[in-house]
């Protein structure tokens, strides 16, 4: 059975490097390690228990590959696969399908083998970064925006927020459009359909004017493009009236959208942007204007990174920064916020909708599917971990679908829309759920009472053996000693209904 928490954390193994071309593979002759790991980061458990010998080999082994780590002894790789083999292969009910028929879908009646393409970014650069990344098994990929400017990016031009154990959290970027020229963009694209017909190719363009958006697009269309994306929502063109700017301006949306469906006649999907209140009005927009589809959504205006010595936010470019755009799994619940929107808009029903923002693991572009993404795009994550990640994202989503009785993916598509309002008004009010703390867990830090001393409700205290005691006449259930105990020995437990309140 899938958990909805990995029965492993990523807590566990946080000193792994993830390595490529990993020096543990290489001291290991009946295990892959790296490949265990990797599937253990990306919360993939239960497939890398169907990838087990049926019997632990580490029960006999010296721990060479803990040895041979880049970080000696630091990362505890035995006991991990100790732990598949003890804890979660005993739950683990269905095992991985040999085929990915479950994973096939399309993208506005074009078949995709499944929904994970690259996003138009760096990751989808060149032809040699798109071709290895359909080798290693994604569908397609939305190539970097090809416009007809003159770009010449800075140096440098990323900067991150880490999380506790490093690995990134936020990412934050002020990249432009493909310095490629036109001319050698459209070649790329007619090797890609030649040398991977079976492979998705999502044009990106920007235009600036009405002229230029139809040219690229059907420019695109006659080099090879399965579909045409138009970039109304970059952040770092928005001098002129391009990118962001055009995005904000439901009008521009629908003028340059029809400019494209004029000239081509493969579909359009509008990427739209994050930095609105709404995206609805530039969504109906783009549908007026002949669009296809959406995409959403692009990287969130930011800033990250303020030294406090120079004064000057990251990226710095010789002393000065600039407004750039934030990605990565931080900006995912901003994403599934935008998403759940579109999907919820009768408006666009019948719109294929290209889901991303911040998808790491297949169970975060399971959550884009719910809302109503048809496919999913994916940058930040390859960037930090490579194209490798699509085996888990295939393997974990595949399994899923499995388990859950589902033939195709295109059966969960906005599943979870049901569940979703935009506004808490609807939410019932009358029943509090207490927490339940499990003794054999606690280890008495008293976190629940500080936080609920100092955040909540006051109604834990620490007894005299440092172990948390509710006055359930104070808990309102609120649980937030649920979310910040360290040991996760706070859960949801009894509930209480409370009187209706009469009218005097």
């Amino acid at each position: 059975m899938i958990q909805n928490e990995p029965l492993i954390k990523r807590s566990e193994m946080i000193r792994c490097a993830l390595c490529s071309d990993a020096p543990c593979d290489y001291v290991c002759s009946r295990l892959k390690p790296s490949a265990l790991l990797r599937s253990l980061w990306f919360r993939n458990e239960q497939g890398a228990v169907s990838r087990l010998p049926e019997i632990n080999p580490c029960l006999r082994c010296d721990g060479a590959c803990e040895r041979s780590c880049v970080r000696p002894g630091e990362v505890p790789i035995r006991r991990l696969i100790g732990r598949l083999y003890d804890e979660v292969r005993p739950v683990t009910e269905t095992v991985v399908p040999e085929g990915e028929e479950r994973l096939r879908c399309d993208l506005c009646g074009i078949p995709l083998e499944n929904p994970f393409l690259l996003s138009s970014s760096v990751v989808a650069s060149t032809y040699d970064m798109c071709a290895r990344a359909f080798e290693a098994g994604w569908a397609g990929a939305c190539f970097k925006t090809i416009c007809s400017m003159d770009i010449h990016e800075a140096s440098p031009r990323f900067s991150a927020i880490a999380g506790d154990g490093g690995s990134i959290i936020g990412f934050k970027n002020i990249e432009q459009l493909s310095d490629h020229s036109v001319a050698e963009n459209m070649e790329i694209f007619r090797r890609l359909k030649q040398n991977y017909p079976e492979k998705f190719i999502l044009a990106s363009i920007m235009g600036q004017n009405e002229e230029e958006w139809g040219t690229l697009a059907q420019q695109c269309e006659e080099n090879g493009a399965d579909a045409v994306e138009l970039n109304f929502s970059c952040p770092n063109m928005a001098e002129g009236g391009l990118g962001a700017d055009i995005g904000q301006i439901p009008e521009l949306v629908e003028r340059f959208t029809s400019a494209a469906r004029r000239s081509c006649h493969i579909p359009i999907l509008a990427k739209l942007t994050p930095n609105v209140a709404s995206m609805n009005p530039a969504a109906e927009a783009a549908r007026r204007g002949g669009a296809d589809g959406l995409a959403a959504i692009n990287t969130i205006k930011s800033v990250v990174g303020l030294n406090i010595h120079t004064y000057v936010s990251a990226p710095s470019v010789h002393g000065l920064s600039a407004v750039g755009g934030y990605s990565g799994n931080a900006v995912k619940p901003i994403a599934l916020r935008f998403i759940g929107e579109l999907g919820h808009n009768p408006a666009l029903s019948g719109m294929h909708l290209s889901a991303m923002g911040g998808v790491e693991t297949w169970q975060d572009a399971l959550e884009f599917l719910l809302l109503g993404g048809a496919s999913i795009q994916v940058t930040t994550a390859v960037m930090q971990y490579g194209y490798r990640i699509i085996d888990d994202l295939k393997e974990g989503l595949n399994l899923y679908l499995a388990e859950k009785g589902y033939a195709s993916v295109k059966e969960i598509i906005g599943a979870g829309l049901d569940s979703l309002d935009s506004s808490t008004d609807a939410l019932e009010r009358d029943t509090v759920i207490f927490p339940k703390f499990h003794r054999d867990r606690c280890i008495g830090c008293g976190r629940c009472e500080l936080s609920c001393m100092d955040g909540g409700h006051q109604a834990i205290r620490m007894n005299e053996k440092r172990r948390p005691v509710l006055n359930a006449k104070r808990c309102v259930g609120c649980h937030l000693c649920v979310l910040v105990c360290p040991q996760q020995a706070v859960t949801a437990g009894n509930k209480r209904i409370l009187p209706v309140k009469r009218e005097p």
